[in-house]
Protein backbone atom coordinates (compact mmCIF):
# COMPACT_ATOMS: atom_id res chain seq x y z
CA UNK A 1 0.00 0.00 0.00
CA UNK A 2 2.84 2.59 0.22
CA UNK A 3 3.09 4.80 -2.58
CA UNK A 4 0.72 3.52 -4.73
CA UNK A 5 0.58 6.59 -6.41
CA UNK A 6 3.86 6.23 -7.72
CA UNK A 7 3.92 2.84 -8.71
CA UNK A 8 0.63 3.55 -11.01
CA UNK A 9 3.20 6.50 -12.85
CA UNK A 10 5.98 3.90 -12.98
CA UNK A 11 4.12 1.52 -14.43
CA UNK A 12 2.98 4.32 -17.47
CA UNK A 13 6.40 5.23 -17.87
CA UNK A 14 7.33 1.06 -17.86
CA UNK A 15 4.41 0.62 -20.61
CA UNK A 16 5.57 3.85 -22.31
CA UNK A 17 9.50 1.98 -23.16
CA UNK A 18 8.18 -1.22 -23.83
CA UNK A 19 5.59 0.48 -26.67
CA UNK A 20 8.30 2.05 -27.64
CA UNK A 21 10.88 -1.01 -28.21
CA UNK A 22 8.39 -3.10 -29.40
CA UNK A 23 8.02 -0.22 -32.26
CA UNK A 24 11.92 0.24 -32.87
CA UNK A 25 12.08 -3.38 -33.46
CA UNK A 26 9.42 -3.67 -36.21
CA UNK A 27 10.85 -1.10 -38.14
CA UNK A 28 14.59 -1.95 -37.31
CA UNK A 29 15.76 -2.69 -41.47
CA UNK A 30 14.18 0.79 -42.23
CA UNK A 31 15.84 4.02 -43.16
CA UNK A 32 14.83 6.21 -40.35
CA UNK A 33 17.17 7.98 -38.35
CA UNK A 34 19.51 5.47 -37.60
CA UNK A 35 18.62 2.62 -40.06
CA UNK A 36 19.19 1.87 -43.64
CA UNK A 37 15.66 1.61 -45.58
CA UNK A 38 15.50 -1.04 -48.18
CA UNK A 39 15.39 -0.43 -51.50
CA UNK A 40 11.80 -0.45 -53.59
CA UNK A 41 11.48 -3.87 -55.01
CA UNK A 42 12.08 -4.63 -59.01
CA UNK A 43 10.43 -8.31 -58.99
CA UNK A 44 9.95 -8.81 -62.93
CA UNK A 45 7.45 -11.21 -62.90
CA UNK A 46 3.77 -10.09 -62.82
CA UNK A 47 1.03 -10.95 -60.17
CA UNK A 48 -2.40 -12.36 -60.88
CA UNK A 49 -5.09 -10.13 -60.25
CA UNK A 50 -7.16 -10.41 -57.50
CA UNK A 51 -11.42 -10.33 -57.44
CA UNK A 52 -11.03 -6.73 -56.11
CA UNK A 53 -9.02 -5.58 -58.79
CA UNK A 54 -11.70 -5.75 -61.06
CA UNK A 55 -8.92 -6.42 -63.82
CA UNK A 56 -7.36 -3.41 -63.90
CA UNK A 57 -4.75 -3.47 -66.65
CA UNK A 58 -0.55 -3.69 -66.00
CA UNK A 59 1.52 -1.25 -66.08
CA UNK A 60 5.41 -1.64 -65.37
CA UNK A 61 6.88 1.50 -64.07
CA UNK A 62 9.90 2.42 -66.78
CA UNK A 63 13.33 1.18 -66.18
CA UNK A 64 12.27 -0.70 -63.23
CA UNK A 65 10.32 -3.96 -64.33
CA UNK A 66 7.76 -3.26 -61.45
CA UNK A 67 4.56 -4.29 -61.62
CA UNK A 68 1.74 -1.97 -61.05
CA UNK A 69 -0.87 -3.84 -61.20
CA UNK A 70 -2.14 -7.06 -62.84
CA UNK A 71 -5.36 -7.89 -65.21
CA UNK A 72 -5.57 -7.96 -69.10
CA UNK A 73 -3.33 -7.03 -72.03
CA UNK A 74 -4.09 -4.01 -73.74
CA UNK A 75 -6.18 -3.67 -77.37
CA UNK A 76 -3.63 -2.59 -80.08
CA UNK A 77 -5.10 0.94 -81.71
CA UNK A 78 -7.16 0.41 -84.36
CA UNK A 79 -5.68 1.45 -88.06
CA UNK A 80 -6.95 5.00 -88.17
CA UNK A 81 -6.54 6.21 -85.10
CA UNK A 82 -3.98 9.01 -84.78
CA UNK A 83 -0.37 7.92 -84.01
CA UNK A 84 0.57 8.77 -80.39
CA UNK A 85 3.88 11.24 -80.02
CA UNK A 86 6.69 9.86 -78.10
CA UNK A 87 6.52 9.04 -74.81
CA UNK A 88 7.56 11.43 -72.53
CA UNK A 89 8.17 12.88 -69.31
CA UNK A 90 5.73 16.49 -68.64
CA UNK A 91 7.03 18.47 -66.00
CA UNK A 92 5.00 21.30 -64.78
CA UNK A 93 4.82 24.01 -62.30
CA UNK A 94 2.73 25.86 -60.11
CA UNK A 95 3.38 28.29 -57.28
CA UNK A 96 3.60 25.36 -55.12
CA UNK A 97 3.87 22.23 -56.91
CA UNK A 98 6.46 21.08 -59.46
CA UNK A 99 4.62 18.06 -61.42
CA UNK A 100 5.80 15.17 -63.35
CA UNK A 101 3.51 13.15 -65.52
CA UNK A 102 3.98 10.49 -68.17
CA UNK A 103 2.45 10.31 -71.13
CA UNK A 104 1.77 6.57 -70.90
CA UNK A 105 -1.64 6.80 -69.18
CA UNK A 106 -1.55 10.91 -68.07
CA UNK A 107 -0.44 9.59 -64.87
CA UNK A 108 1.24 11.70 -61.75
CA UNK A 109 4.42 10.46 -61.25
CA UNK A 110 6.71 12.57 -59.19
CA UNK A 111 5.60 15.74 -56.61
CA UNK A 112 7.56 18.06 -55.42
CA UNK A 113 6.18 20.95 -52.88
CA UNK A 114 8.25 24.08 -53.42
CA UNK A 115 7.15 25.69 -49.85
CA UNK A 116 8.50 22.48 -48.14
CA UNK A 117 12.18 21.66 -47.96
CA UNK A 118 13.64 17.85 -47.66
CA UNK A 119 14.69 16.82 -43.60
CA UNK A 120 17.96 16.28 -44.81
CA UNK A 121 18.17 19.58 -46.88
CA UNK A 122 15.57 22.29 -46.22
CA UNK A 123 16.65 24.39 -49.76
CA UNK A 124 15.41 20.71 -51.70
CA UNK A 125 11.63 20.55 -52.30
CA UNK A 126 10.07 17.90 -50.32
CA UNK A 127 9.46 14.75 -53.18
CA UNK A 128 5.87 13.05 -52.19
CA UNK A 129 5.18 10.90 -55.45
CA UNK A 130 8.36 9.87 -57.20
CA UNK A 131 9.09 7.13 -59.73
CA UNK A 132 12.43 5.61 -59.05
CA UNK A 133 14.90 2.81 -58.37
CA UNK A 134 14.47 3.41 -54.63
CA UNK A 135 11.01 4.51 -54.55
CA UNK A 136 7.52 4.38 -56.30
CA UNK A 137 4.84 6.32 -55.55
CA UNK A 138 2.22 6.75 -58.00
CA UNK A 139 -0.84 8.35 -59.19
CA UNK A 140 -3.00 6.37 -61.93
CA UNK A 141 -6.24 6.39 -63.71
CA UNK A 142 -7.98 4.48 -66.77
CA UNK A 143 -11.33 2.74 -67.95
CA UNK A 144 -11.83 -0.82 -67.24
CA UNK A 145 -14.92 -2.95 -68.22
CA UNK A 146 -13.61 -3.57 -71.85
CA UNK A 147 -10.14 -2.86 -74.06
CA UNK A 148 -10.47 0.78 -73.12
CA UNK A 149 -7.36 3.19 -72.54
CA UNK A 150 -5.79 2.87 -69.32
CA UNK A 151 -2.86 4.07 -67.09
CA UNK A 152 -0.97 1.87 -69.62
CA UNK A 153 -1.96 3.49 -73.37
CA UNK A 154 -0.32 5.78 -74.90
CA UNK A 155 -1.50 9.44 -74.84
CA UNK A 156 -1.01 12.72 -76.11
CA UNK A 157 -0.35 15.71 -74.40
CA UNK A 158 -1.31 19.70 -75.15
CA UNK A 159 -1.14 22.85 -72.65
CA UNK A 160 1.02 24.99 -70.99
CA UNK A 161 4.06 23.80 -68.57
CA UNK A 162 4.03 26.87 -65.98
CA UNK A 163 1.49 28.72 -64.52
CA UNK A 164 2.37 32.38 -65.31
CA UNK A 165 2.30 35.36 -63.45
CA UNK A 166 -1.29 36.43 -63.18
CA UNK A 167 -2.93 33.28 -64.43
CA UNK A 168 -4.81 31.40 -61.84
CA UNK A 169 -5.21 28.22 -63.55
CA UNK A 170 -3.02 25.62 -65.67
CA UNK A 171 -5.04 23.30 -67.78
CA UNK A 172 -3.04 20.09 -68.93
CA UNK A 173 -4.59 17.61 -71.16
CA UNK A 174 -4.27 13.78 -72.24
CA UNK A 175 -6.08 12.37 -74.81
CA UNK A 176 -5.99 8.65 -75.75
CA UNK A 177 -6.28 7.13 -79.07
CA UNK A 178 -9.66 5.38 -80.37
CA UNK A 179 -9.16 2.00 -78.02
CA UNK A 180 -11.48 -0.44 -77.99
CA UNK A 181 -13.91 2.03 -79.37
CA UNK A 182 -13.81 4.77 -76.99
CA UNK A 183 -11.64 8.00 -76.71
CA UNK A 184 -10.35 9.09 -73.22
CA UNK A 185 -9.73 12.55 -72.63
CA UNK A 186 -7.71 13.68 -69.10
CA UNK A 187 -7.64 16.85 -68.21
CA UNK A 188 -5.95 18.10 -65.16
CA UNK A 189 -6.95 21.48 -63.70
CA UNK A 190 -4.19 23.25 -61.22
CA UNK A 191 -5.19 26.07 -59.36
CA UNK A 192 -2.57 28.85 -58.00
CA UNK A 193 -1.66 28.34 -54.42
CA UNK A 194 -3.60 24.53 -53.92
CA UNK A 195 -2.84 21.10 -53.56
CA UNK A 196 -5.85 20.09 -55.47
CA UNK A 197 -6.15 18.82 -59.01
CA UNK A 198 -9.33 18.71 -60.16
CA UNK A 199 -8.86 15.54 -62.87
CA UNK A 200 -11.66 15.84 -65.92
CA UNK A 201 -12.42 12.20 -67.48
CA UNK A 202 -14.46 12.55 -70.98
CA UNK A 203 -15.18 8.96 -72.46
CA UNK A 204 -15.99 9.76 -76.44
CA UNK A 205 -17.93 6.55 -78.05
CA UNK A 206 -16.24 6.83 -81.11
CA UNK A 207 -17.73 3.03 -82.34
CA UNK A 208 -20.75 2.22 -83.65
CA UNK A 209 -22.25 0.04 -80.31
CA UNK A 210 -22.87 1.39 -76.75
CA UNK A 211 -20.30 1.25 -73.92
CA UNK A 212 -20.53 0.75 -70.30
CA UNK A 213 -17.21 1.93 -69.36
CA UNK A 214 -15.67 2.18 -65.61
CA UNK A 215 -13.35 4.41 -64.20
CA UNK A 216 -10.62 3.31 -61.87
CA UNK A 217 -8.55 5.64 -59.72
CA UNK A 218 -5.73 4.09 -57.35
CA UNK A 219 -2.70 5.00 -55.83
CA UNK A 220 0.28 2.76 -55.81
CA UNK A 221 2.66 2.69 -53.35
CA UNK A 222 5.79 1.00 -51.99
CA UNK A 223 6.02 -0.31 -48.13
CA UNK A 224 8.94 1.29 -47.25
CA UNK A 225 8.65 3.85 -44.29
CA UNK A 226 9.60 7.44 -45.49
CA UNK A 227 12.96 8.33 -45.93
CA UNK A 228 14.65 9.79 -42.57
CA UNK A 229 11.37 9.02 -40.81
CA UNK A 230 12.74 8.38 -36.74
CA UNK A 231 11.76 4.59 -35.46
CA UNK A 232 10.42 6.23 -31.88
CA UNK A 233 7.44 8.52 -33.99
CA UNK A 234 5.23 5.76 -33.95
CA UNK A 235 3.87 7.13 -37.32
CA UNK A 236 1.60 5.28 -39.37
CA UNK A 237 2.61 5.02 -43.35
CA UNK A 238 0.09 3.18 -45.57
CA UNK A 239 -3.54 2.85 -47.04
CA UNK A 240 -6.25 4.51 -45.90
CA UNK A 241 -10.14 4.28 -46.93
CA UNK A 242 -12.88 6.96 -45.37
CA UNK A 243 -16.70 6.08 -45.46
CA UNK A 244 -19.77 7.64 -43.72
CA UNK A 245 -20.29 4.42 -41.61
CA UNK A 246 -16.78 3.29 -41.13
CA UNK A 247 -15.45 6.52 -40.91
CA UNK A 248 -11.29 6.70 -41.14
CA UNK A 249 -10.50 2.50 -41.92
CA UNK A 250 -6.08 2.73 -41.76
CA UNK A 251 -4.61 -0.29 -43.36
CA UNK A 252 -1.43 -2.08 -42.74
CA UNK A 253 1.00 -3.34 -45.65
CA UNK A 254 1.11 -6.22 -43.70
CA UNK A 255 -2.43 -6.84 -43.62
CA UNK A 256 -2.92 -5.73 -47.40
CA UNK A 257 -0.70 -8.66 -47.88
CA UNK A 258 -2.45 -11.28 -46.29
CA UNK A 259 -5.65 -10.58 -47.45
CA UNK A 260 -6.81 -9.58 -43.94
CA UNK A 261 -7.41 -5.78 -44.47
CA UNK A 262 -11.39 -4.92 -43.40
CA UNK A 263 -12.46 -1.85 -44.97
CA UNK A 264 -16.21 -0.90 -46.02
CA UNK A 265 -16.22 -2.16 -49.98
CA UNK A 266 -19.09 -0.40 -51.37
CA UNK A 267 -20.56 3.15 -50.69
CA UNK A 268 -21.91 6.63 -51.96
CA UNK A 269 -19.19 8.64 -49.86
CA UNK A 270 -15.45 9.44 -48.84
CA UNK A 271 -12.03 8.46 -50.39
CA UNK A 272 -8.87 6.54 -50.63
CA UNK A 273 -5.71 8.17 -49.58
CA UNK A 274 -1.69 7.05 -48.80
CA UNK A 275 -0.58 8.63 -45.51
CA UNK A 276 2.43 9.25 -44.24
CA UNK A 277 4.12 11.67 -41.65
CA UNK A 278 3.03 15.30 -42.48
CA UNK A 279 1.95 14.47 -46.19
CA UNK A 280 -0.85 12.29 -48.12
CA UNK A 281 -2.36 11.71 -51.11
CA UNK A 282 -5.90 10.88 -51.83
CA UNK A 283 -8.88 10.19 -54.37
CA UNK A 284 -12.25 12.07 -54.14
CA UNK A 285 -15.36 11.01 -56.30
CA UNK A 286 -18.19 13.51 -56.24
CA UNK A 287 -20.68 12.74 -53.12
CA UNK A 288 -23.11 10.37 -53.53
CA UNK A 289 -21.56 8.93 -56.16
CA UNK A 290 -21.25 4.95 -56.35
CA UNK A 291 -18.05 3.43 -55.76
CA UNK A 292 -16.04 0.03 -55.01
CA UNK A 293 -13.49 0.54 -52.53
CA UNK A 294 -10.49 -1.82 -52.99
CA UNK A 295 -6.78 -2.25 -51.54
CA UNK A 296 -4.98 -5.11 -52.64
CA UNK A 297 -0.62 -6.18 -52.78
CA UNK A 298 0.06 -5.73 -56.99
CA UNK A 299 3.88 -6.98 -56.21
CA UNK A 300 6.88 -7.66 -54.17
CA UNK A 301 6.65 -4.40 -51.49
CA UNK A 302 4.20 -2.76 -54.36
CA UNK A 303 0.72 -2.11 -52.58
CA UNK A 304 -2.19 0.06 -54.32
CA UNK A 305 -5.68 1.42 -52.52
CA UNK A 306 -8.30 2.84 -55.45
CA UNK A 307 -11.92 3.25 -56.07
CA UNK A 308 -13.84 1.55 -59.26
CA UNK A 309 -17.06 3.88 -60.49
CA UNK A 310 -19.41 3.52 -63.17
CA UNK A 311 -19.79 5.61 -66.46
CA UNK A 312 -23.10 4.17 -67.30
CA UNK A 313 -23.80 3.27 -70.68
CA UNK A 314 -22.42 5.41 -73.25
CA UNK A 315 -23.94 5.56 -76.67
CA UNK A 316 -22.19 5.76 -80.11
CA UNK A 317 -21.69 9.15 -80.86
CA UNK A 318 -21.98 10.56 -77.30
CA UNK A 319 -20.06 11.59 -74.51
CA UNK A 320 -19.97 11.70 -70.79
CA UNK A 321 -17.62 13.14 -68.50
CA UNK A 322 -16.73 12.51 -64.63
CA UNK A 323 -14.17 14.82 -63.07
CA UNK A 324 -12.66 13.94 -60.10
CA UNK A 325 -10.24 15.43 -57.40
CA UNK A 326 -6.35 14.40 -56.61
CA UNK A 327 -4.96 15.80 -53.34
CA UNK A 328 -1.39 15.94 -53.57
CA UNK A 329 0.26 18.07 -50.26
CA UNK A 330 0.64 18.78 -46.64
CA UNK A 331 -1.73 17.49 -43.79
CA UNK A 332 -2.69 21.33 -43.14
CA UNK A 333 -5.78 20.66 -41.23
CA UNK A 334 -8.02 23.69 -42.37
CA UNK A 335 -6.75 23.04 -46.09
CA UNK A 336 -8.28 19.34 -45.30
CA UNK A 337 -11.33 19.96 -43.96
CA UNK A 338 -12.19 22.67 -47.09
CA UNK A 339 -11.57 19.94 -49.04
CA UNK A 340 -14.03 16.94 -48.54
CA UNK A 341 -15.93 15.78 -45.22
CA UNK A 342 -13.39 13.74 -43.05
CA UNK A 343 -10.22 14.40 -44.96
CA UNK A 344 -8.27 16.28 -41.99
CA UNK A 345 -8.56 12.66 -40.36
CA UNK A 346 -5.29 11.96 -42.67
CA UNK A 347 -3.19 13.62 -40.23
CA UNK A 348 -4.01 11.21 -37.54
CA UNK A 349 -4.83 12.04 -33.68
CA UNK A 350 -5.41 8.68 -33.42
CA UNK A 351 -8.27 7.72 -30.16
CA UNK A 352 -7.08 10.91 -28.74
CA UNK A 353 -9.14 12.80 -31.91
CA UNK A 354 -12.09 14.73 -29.78
CA UNK A 355 -9.40 16.36 -27.37
CA UNK A 356 -6.51 17.06 -30.17
CA UNK A 357 -8.53 18.78 -32.48
CA UNK A 358 -9.48 21.85 -30.22
CA UNK A 359 -5.71 21.92 -28.97
CA UNK A 360 -4.29 22.02 -32.72
CA UNK A 361 -7.03 24.95 -32.83
CA UNK A 362 -6.22 26.47 -29.92
CA UNK A 363 -2.06 26.44 -30.65
CA UNK A 364 -3.35 27.49 -34.18
CA UNK A 365 -4.65 30.57 -32.90
CA UNK A 366 -1.65 31.36 -30.59
CA UNK A 367 0.27 31.01 -33.35
CA UNK A 368 -1.51 33.71 -35.13
CA UNK A 369 -1.00 36.09 -32.74
CA UNK A 370 2.92 35.05 -31.62
CA UNK A 371 3.74 34.74 -35.58
CA UNK A 372 6.16 31.63 -33.90
CA UNK A 373 5.44 28.11 -33.41
CA UNK A 374 7.66 27.89 -31.03
CA UNK A 375 6.17 30.59 -28.78
CA UNK A 376 3.05 29.33 -29.57
CA UNK A 377 4.06 25.80 -27.82
CA UNK A 378 5.42 27.45 -24.94
CA UNK A 379 1.93 29.58 -24.15
CA UNK A 380 -0.26 26.87 -25.00
CA UNK A 381 0.98 24.89 -22.42
CA UNK A 382 1.00 27.36 -20.43
CA UNK A 383 -2.58 27.62 -20.94
CA UNK A 384 -3.16 24.16 -20.00
CA UNK A 385 -1.33 24.38 -16.69
CA UNK A 386 -3.54 27.42 -15.77
CA UNK A 387 -7.00 25.66 -17.07
CA UNK A 388 -5.44 22.12 -14.43
CA UNK A 389 -4.22 24.59 -11.83
CA UNK A 390 -6.65 23.07 -9.18
CA UNK A 391 -5.99 19.98 -10.02
CA UNK A 392 -2.24 20.26 -9.72
CA UNK A 393 -2.50 21.73 -6.74
CA UNK A 394 -4.31 19.12 -4.92
CA UNK A 395 -1.64 16.69 -6.31
CA UNK A 396 1.14 18.57 -5.31
CA UNK A 397 -1.07 19.26 -1.29
CA UNK A 398 -1.01 15.75 -1.38
CA UNK A 399 2.58 15.23 -1.91
CA UNK A 400 3.12 18.09 0.53
CA UNK A 401 1.44 16.15 3.45
CA UNK A 402 3.41 12.70 2.24
CA UNK A 403 6.67 14.21 2.66
CA UNK A 404 6.06 15.82 5.83
CA UNK A 405 4.95 12.71 7.16
CA UNK A 406 7.72 10.39 5.61
CA UNK A 407 10.31 10.75 8.42
CA UNK A 408 7.50 9.22 10.76
CA UNK A 409 7.07 6.56 7.71
CA UNK A 410 10.69 5.69 7.48
CA UNK A 411 11.05 5.28 11.34
CA UNK A 412 8.49 2.91 11.20
CA UNK A 413 9.20 0.90 8.62
CA UNK A 414 12.81 0.49 10.05
CA UNK A 415 11.27 -0.77 13.58
CA UNK A 416 8.77 -2.70 12.32
CA UNK A 417 10.80 -4.71 9.24
CA UNK A 418 10.43 -7.69 10.21
CA UNK A 419 6.62 -7.80 10.69
CA UNK A 420 5.52 -6.61 7.54
CA UNK A 421 1.59 -6.95 8.73
CA UNK A 422 2.03 -5.05 11.90
CA UNK A 423 3.81 -2.49 9.33
CA UNK A 424 0.81 -2.35 7.09
CA UNK A 425 -1.17 -1.52 10.03
CA UNK A 426 0.69 0.98 11.43
CA UNK A 427 1.00 2.65 8.33
CA UNK A 428 -2.95 2.88 7.29
CA UNK A 429 -2.85 4.45 11.13
CA UNK A 430 -0.96 7.03 10.59
CA UNK A 431 -2.39 7.86 7.01
CA UNK A 432 -5.77 8.48 9.07
CA UNK A 433 -4.37 10.27 11.52
CA UNK A 434 -2.81 12.70 9.46
CA UNK A 435 -5.54 12.55 6.75
CA UNK A 436 -3.43 11.75 4.11
CA UNK A 437 -4.58 9.59 0.88
CA UNK A 438 -1.87 7.95 -0.88
CA UNK A 439 -3.78 8.07 -4.11
CA UNK A 440 -4.41 12.04 -3.69
CA UNK A 441 -1.40 13.13 -5.37
CA UNK A 442 -2.11 10.06 -8.21
CA UNK A 443 -5.37 11.13 -9.81
CA UNK A 444 -5.44 14.57 -10.57
CA UNK A 445 -2.20 13.78 -12.90
CA UNK A 446 -3.99 10.65 -14.26
CA UNK A 447 -7.10 12.83 -15.72
CA UNK A 448 -4.52 15.29 -16.98
CA UNK A 449 -2.64 12.51 -18.68
CA UNK A 450 -5.11 12.29 -21.98
CA UNK A 451 -4.41 16.07 -22.75
CA UNK A 452 -0.93 15.94 -22.51
CA UNK A 453 -0.56 12.86 -24.80
CA UNK A 454 -3.17 14.43 -27.19
CA UNK A 455 -0.99 17.43 -27.66
CA UNK A 456 2.11 15.16 -27.97
CA UNK A 457 0.27 14.08 -31.08
CA UNK A 458 -0.65 17.35 -32.17
CA UNK A 459 2.63 18.19 -32.29
CA UNK A 460 4.16 15.33 -34.03
CA UNK A 461 1.47 15.41 -36.56
CA UNK A 462 1.12 19.06 -37.30
CA UNK A 463 3.33 19.98 -40.90
CA UNK A 464 3.67 23.53 -39.79
CA UNK A 465 6.04 22.58 -37.53
CA UNK A 466 8.34 21.33 -40.70
CA UNK A 467 11.22 24.13 -40.98
CA UNK A 468 9.54 26.45 -38.29
CA UNK A 469 12.51 28.42 -36.28
CA UNK A 470 11.90 29.11 -32.96
CA UNK A 471 15.21 30.87 -31.39
CA UNK A 472 18.32 31.06 -31.99
CA UNK A 473 19.91 27.42 -32.80
CA UNK A 474 16.61 25.97 -33.24
CA UNK A 475 15.48 26.53 -36.89
CA UNK A 476 13.15 23.10 -37.43
CA UNK A 477 10.72 22.59 -34.65
CA UNK A 478 10.43 18.98 -36.49
CA UNK A 479 13.60 17.62 -36.38
CA UNK A 480 15.93 16.85 -33.06
CA UNK A 481 17.71 19.68 -31.21
CA UNK A 482 21.28 19.91 -33.32
CA UNK A 483 23.10 20.53 -29.93
CA UNK A 484 21.13 18.68 -27.87
CA UNK A 485 20.47 21.45 -25.66
CA UNK A 486 17.06 21.60 -25.35
CA UNK A 487 17.42 17.59 -24.28
CA UNK A 488 20.32 18.29 -21.56
CA UNK A 489 17.74 21.09 -20.04
CA UNK A 490 14.65 18.21 -20.29
CA UNK A 491 16.90 15.88 -18.47
CA UNK A 492 18.01 18.35 -15.69
CA UNK A 493 14.17 19.68 -15.68
CA UNK A 494 13.08 16.13 -15.13
CA UNK A 495 15.94 15.17 -11.87
CA UNK A 496 14.96 18.36 -10.46
CA UNK A 497 11.36 17.28 -10.47
CA UNK A 498 12.18 13.99 -9.68
CA UNK A 499 14.39 15.30 -6.58
CA UNK A 500 11.38 17.47 -5.24
CA UNK A 501 8.87 14.62 -4.81
CA UNK A 502 8.83 13.00 -1.48
CA UNK A 503 11.46 9.78 -1.39
CA UNK A 504 9.58 6.31 -1.37
CA UNK A 505 10.09 4.36 1.79
CA UNK A 506 10.71 1.21 0.01
CA UNK A 507 14.82 1.59 -1.38
CA UNK A 508 13.88 -0.56 -4.87
CA UNK A 509 11.17 2.16 -5.50
CA UNK A 510 13.59 4.50 -4.35
CA UNK A 511 16.05 3.77 -7.28
CA UNK A 512 13.11 3.38 -9.99
CA UNK A 513 11.88 6.59 -8.83
CA UNK A 514 15.30 7.87 -10.38
CA UNK A 515 16.11 5.31 -13.13
CA UNK A 516 12.77 5.81 -14.93
CA UNK A 517 12.96 9.48 -15.50
CA UNK A 518 16.26 8.51 -17.07
CA UNK A 519 15.90 6.38 -19.38
CA UNK A 520 13.11 8.24 -20.42
CA UNK A 521 14.99 11.21 -20.86
CA UNK A 522 17.09 9.35 -22.94
CA UNK A 523 14.32 9.05 -25.92
CA UNK A 524 14.09 12.98 -26.05
CA UNK A 525 17.92 13.23 -27.77
CA UNK A 526 16.00 11.60 -30.91
CA UNK A 527 12.18 13.65 -30.24
CA UNK A 528 11.69 16.83 -32.84
CA UNK A 529 12.45 20.17 -30.76
CA UNK A 530 9.07 21.26 -31.28
CA UNK A 531 8.13 18.42 -28.51
CA UNK A 532 11.40 18.62 -25.88
CA UNK A 533 9.86 22.24 -25.77
CA UNK A 534 6.79 21.10 -24.89
CA UNK A 535 7.57 19.03 -22.08
CA UNK A 536 10.49 21.17 -20.92
CA UNK A 537 8.09 24.00 -20.19
CA UNK A 538 5.76 21.75 -18.95
CA UNK A 539 8.07 20.57 -16.28
CA UNK A 540 9.36 23.80 -15.48
CA UNK A 541 5.37 24.97 -14.73
CA UNK A 542 5.39 21.99 -12.43
CA UNK A 543 8.35 22.68 -10.56
CA UNK A 544 7.43 26.40 -9.66
CA UNK A 545 3.55 25.39 -9.04
CA UNK A 546 4.96 22.68 -6.83
CA UNK A 547 7.69 24.54 -5.15
CA UNK A 548 5.21 27.68 -4.47
CA UNK A 549 2.64 25.30 -2.75
CA UNK A 550 4.99 23.37 -0.64
CA UNK A 551 6.15 26.80 0.74
CA UNK A 552 2.53 27.95 1.51
CA UNK A 553 2.18 24.53 3.35
CA UNK A 554 4.86 24.80 5.54
CA UNK A 555 6.92 22.24 4.22
CA UNK A 556 10.05 23.67 2.67
CA UNK A 557 11.51 22.40 -0.87
CA UNK A 558 13.95 19.60 0.01
CA UNK A 559 16.03 17.88 -2.62
CA UNK A 560 15.76 14.23 -1.82
CA UNK A 561 18.79 12.96 -4.06
CA UNK A 562 19.22 9.48 -4.71
CA UNK A 563 20.98 6.70 -2.75
CA UNK A 564 22.45 3.42 -4.89
CA UNK A 565 24.80 2.17 -2.74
Amino acid sequence: MNDIRRTFLWVIFGFSMVLLWDQWQVYNGHKATFFPAPTAATAEKPIAASSASKDVPVATVPNSGVNLAAGPSQVPVSANAPVATPRERVEVATDVLKLSFDTEGGSLVRSEFLKFGELADSQKPFVLLDESKARVYLAQTGLIGGPFASHKTPMNFTGERELKAGQNELILTFESADTGGLKLVKTYTLTRGSYALKVSHKVVNTGSVAANPQLYVQLVRDGNKPEGESSFYMTFTGPAVYTDAKKFQKLEFSDIEKSKAEFEKTTQQGYVAMVQHYFASAWLLPENTSRENFARKVDTNLYAVGMITPFNEVAPGQSKTMDVTLFVGPQEEKMLEALAPGLELVKDYGWLTVLAKPLYWLLDRLFSFLQNWGWAIVALVFLLKLAFYWLNAKAYSSMAKMKAINPRIMEMRERLKDNPQQMQQEMMRIYREEKVNPMGGCFPIMVQIPVFIALYWVLLSSVEMRNAPWIAWIQDLSAPDPYFILPVVMTLSTMLQTALNPAPPDPMQAKLMWFMPLIFSVMFFFFPAGLVLYWITNNILSIAQQWVINTRMGVPPQFNLPKFN
